[in-house]
C-alpha cells in the first residue's frame, strides 16, 4: 500500500477519464504494485469531490477527499510555508502558525483513516514524503499492519533548525511509527537520529532506534531515475536533431551552459546568474562564445514569494544581457515554462555544461538525467555540494553555490575542459547513475520492508 500526497493518476474534467501522471516514482512502483495486487492511497487533485475507489493500470486507486480550504491550509500553508523552508536550511524564514498545524494534522488523520479502512494484517504500508509525516504513527494507533515504512524525499534538517518547529515532538513521534525510515542521504539520516534522541525518549544509533518497545531501522536509499529510458531518448534521432536545432538557434556558440529548475528559492538561480556574470567579468574573451540557457519551470505561481522570485530572476537576466549582449546574441536565454521529456532531453544533449546549484536539495534528479543522456561521454556536470546527489556523483565538479567567485572559476573550468577529462568523469558518473536507478531504489526500500 503506497500512501502519497497525490494519486499516480490525474482526472481530466473534459474527458471524464483518469490518465497516468508522469514521473519516476510512478514508473518504478507501478510494476511492483501490479505484481503484488497493491493499492495507492492519495488525493485526487480535485477538491470537494469524493471519488470512489477504482482500478487503473492494474492498481487499485483509493482517493482521499479534501475540501479546497483544508488543502490550501495544509499544503500551501504548513507544507510549503513551514516545512519546506525549514527542511531546506531555512533559506527563507519558515512561518509557524497554529491555524496551519491543525489542518496538517487533520489531513494526515484523513490519509491514515482511509488507509486503515483498506488495510489487512499482512499488508505493507509505504508512506511518502513530508506532507504525511504523522501518518505512520496514526496508522499504528488504528490498525495492525505487517510493516510500515516512510520515505522522505526532501532533506531532514540539522537539530538546530528542526528544534524551532513548535510541533517538533509530534512530527518525530509520527515518523517513529514506522518500522523503516528511509532518507536520500547520510546527512539526513544522521540529522533525524540526533533529533529523535534529543527530542524524544528514543535511543540508539544513526542506523537503528529503539522506540516504545520497537526497533526502527534508519536507511539511506538515494532515489534514482529510469536511466535506460533517458539514454534511449538521448540517442533518438529526433532528439539529436532537436539538440542541433537548439545550438543553431543559439548561433552555434563554443559552449552551452544549461540550468533546469523548478522556480524555487532553494534552487540558487540568482547566485548562478551572478556567477555567470562574474565569469564574463573575469574572462571577457568568453563573451559571445558561451551561451547560458536557464529553464525555469513554473511553480506555486499564486504565492507572492514565488512571484517576487520570478521578478528578481527576470530582472537579473535583463541586466546581464544588457551588459554583455551583442545584436541578436544575448548571453542568457531564459525560458519560463514546462517542457515534455523529449524536448527537455534535447536541451540536455545540446548542453556542454549542466549547472545544478541548489542551496539545499534532497537529491536533484536533473543531474542524473543529464548524465544518463550523455551516451558519448561528453559534457561536464557542475553540482552543488548541498544537493543529495553530491554524495554519489563524486566525479562532478562539486561547488559551494554561495561562493560566487569559486563558482565562476568552476564554470570557466567546465567550459574549457578537454575531451579526455570529460570522458573520464562522465564514464564514472554514468556507471553510478546506471547502477543505482529508480528500480534499484524501489527494490532497496521495499526489501527493507519485507516486500
Amino acid at each position: 500500500m503506497v500512501v502519497a500526497n497525490r494519486l499516480p493518476v490525474s482526472w481530466d474534467e473534459e474527458s471524464g477519464e483518469w490518465s497516468p501522471s508522469p514521473g519516476g516514482l510512478v514508473s518504478a512502483l507501478t510494476p511492483i504494485l501490479q505484481r503484488t495486487e497493491g493499492l495507492w492511497v492519495g488525493w485526487s487533485g480535485v477538491p470537494e469531490v469524493g471519488f470512489e475507489p477504482f482500478s487503473h493500470s492494474g492498481i487499485r486507486q483509493v482517493p482521499v477527499e479534501l475540501s479546497e480550504q483544508l488543502y490550501l491550509d495544509f499544503y500551501t500553508g504548513f507544507c510549503n510555508g513551514t516545512l519546506w523552508p525549514l527542511y531546506h536550511d531555512a533559506v527563507r524564514a519558515p512561518e509557524f502558525h497554529r491555524h496551519w498545524w491543525r489542518p496538517y494534522r487533520e489531513v494526515n488523520e484523513g490519509f491514515a483513516e482511509t488507509t486503515v479502512a483498506h488495510i489487512g494484517s499482512d499488508d505493507v504500508v509505504w508512506v511518502q514524503d513530508y506532507q504525511l509525516q504523522l501518518v505512520p504513527a496514526m496508522i499504528r494507533e488504528r490498525a495492525k499492519a505487517h510493516r510500515i515504512g516512510f520515505y522522505l524525499h526532501i532533506p531532514f534538517p540539522p537539530l538546530e533548525l528542526f528544534a524551532k518547529l513548535p510541533w517538533r515532538r509530534q512530527v518525530i513521534e509520527g515518523l517513529l511509527g514506522s518500522d523503516v525510515l528511509a532518507f536520500q542521504s547520510r546527512s539526513s539520516r544522521t540529522n533525524f537520529s540526533v533529533a529523535a534522541r534529543r527530542l524524544t525518549e528514543a535511543e540508539g544509533t544513526t542506523r537503528e532506534l529503539s522506540w516504545q518497545g520497537r526497533e526502527v531501522q534508519l536507511q539511506v536509499a538515494p532515489i534514482g531515475i529510469d536511466t535506460a529510458q533517458f539514454e534511449e531518448l538521448g540517442r533518438a534521432e529526433e532528439v539529436r536533431e532537436h539538440a542541433a536545432h537548439i545550438r543553431s538557434e543559439l548561433d552555434n556558440p563554443d559552449s552551452v551552459i544549461l540550468g533546469v529548475d523548478r522556480l524555487d528559492y532553494t534552487k540558487g538561480i540568482d547566485l548562478r546568474m551572478t556567477a555567470f556574470k562574474t565569469l564574463f567579468d573575469m574572462r571577457p574573451e568568453m563573451v559571445g562564445k558561451v551561451s547560458f540557457v536557464q529553464i525555469a519551470v513554473p511553480s506555486r505561481e499564486d504565492v507572492p514569494e514565488y512571484q517576487r522570485i520570478r521578478s528578481e530572476i527576470e530582472g537579473m537576466v535583463g541586466r546581464i544581457n544588457g551588459d554583455f549582449a551583442e545584436v541578436g546574441r544575448p548571453p542568457i536565454h531564459y525560458l519560463y515554462r514546462s517542457f515534455g521529456a523529449e524536448e527537455l532531453v534535447g536541451y540536455y544533449r545540446a548542453a556542454d555544461v549542466m549547472l545544478v546549484t541548489p542551496l539545499r536539495d534532497g537529491m536533484n534528479l536533473v543531474s542524473k538525467e543529464y548524465v544518463a543522456t550523455r551516451y558519448d561521454n561528453t559534457g561536464a556536470l557542475v553540482l552543488s555540494e548541498f544537493a543529495g546527489a553530491s554524495e554519489e556523483l563524486h566525479n562532478a565538479l562539486v561547488v559551494n553555490p554561495h561562493d560566487v567567485d569559486a563558482l565562476a572559476d568552476t564554470l570557466g573550468r567546465a567550459v574549457s575542459m578537454d575531451r579526455t577529462e570529460q570522458a573520464r568523469r562522465m564514464k564514472a558518473l554514468r556507471r553510478t547513475v546506471a547502477s543505482k536507478d529508480v528500480f534499484w531504489w524501489a527494490e532497496r526500500c521495499l526489501n527493507a520492508l519485507g516486500v
